[in-house]
């Protein structure tokens, strides 16, 4: 498993900068999903949010785990999976970004050339 890091080249960036690791990343299948999950609904063990996550295998559930715990996103207690002080952060950034995404959704309905 290759967990990206910054100063490594990642899809996008040869150099490797933060925000393109970021962006590798939560751009694999479910990362942002899990991020978003636990930081609305609390710690899960790994069934409940496999459930939560429209039953995801659990082979790309370990592996989006590993690499959200890696990446210091995600962390492990005795109550389940959960969002660490970063991830809770990331989280509240992501926000206004979801909103501005259903705005720009509305946007492109009916435009020329957008998919509906």
């Amino acid at each position: 498993m290759k967990i990206p890091a910054p100063g490594k080249p990642v899809r996008g960036s040869q150099s490797g900068a933060p925000i393109m690791v970021l962006f590798d990343l939560l751009g694999r299948r479910w990362a942002m999903g899990i991020v978003w999950t636990l930081s609305e609904q609390g710690p899960c063990t790994f069934r409940e949010l496999q459930e939560k996550c429209d039953n995801l295998s659990p082979t790309t559930l370990n592996t989006r785990i590993a690499e959200l715990r890696a990446a210091c996103l995600v962390d492990h207690d005795t109550t389940g999976y959960r969002v660490t002080l970063r991830g809770r952060e990331l989280y509240k950034m992501l926000v206004p970004l979801g909103l501005w995404a259903k705005e720009w959704g509305k946007d492109l309905q009916g435009f020329p050339g957008a998919q509906t």
